[in-house]
């Protein structure tokens, strides 16, 4: 499974490339951004060896890793990440949008997305973790067809939606 450019109303899903590294740590460069899920804004060299990290996938069999920047179509600027851990037919999610875009719906659009192009490729459930403060998060997880279970995985519920 490789990722393929998904493109919604007001955004490029683009797959992941080292050369993103350098505008994506101005996106990524707000403390806050780290409030819940801890650590700090990645320097220019944090994010160009995660990204050669991430571009060549992981060494087990029959798991990907999917990752794409956000290019807003509006101003052609990178607003955040999406990414996807698949095994077998199971999707983990993630997103971040940076400060400067957040409050716009930037992530709910590219969470739905994103959703869209795992059912169309295969994947029957999709899970993502949220801590329990995280409104925001909450809200993506909703808005992407999520529901709350009532399990806590380190410290965050865990959100589920099966896809028939």
């Amino acid at each position: 499974m490789i990722a393929t450019e998904v493109e919604t109303a007001r955004l490029a899903l683009l797959p992941l490339r080292v050369e993103y590294a350098e505008e994506m740590a101005g996106v990524l460069g707000a403390p806050e951004l780290y409030e819940f899920t801890g650590g700090e804004p990645p320097t220019v060299a944090d994010l160009t060896a995660r990204y050669g990290r991430q571009v060549a996938g992981p060494d087990r069999p029959g798991e990907y890793w999917l990752n794409w920047v956000l290019r807003s179509l509006q101003d052609d600027a990178l607003v955040g990440y999406v990414q996807a851990t698949v095994t077998s037919d199971e999707a983990e999610i993630a997103w971040v949008v940076g400060t400067a875009w957040q409050g716009h719906g930037y992530a709910k659009e590219a969470a739905a997305g994103l959703v869209s192009w795992l059912e169309a490729h295969g994947v029957r459930r999709i899970v993502a973790h949220v801590h329990p403060e995280h409104g925001a998060s909450a809200a993506v997880s909703a808005a992407a067809g999520l529901s709350r279970t009532e399990v806590v995985q380190d410290g965050e519920y865990r959100w589920e939606r099966d896809l028939l």
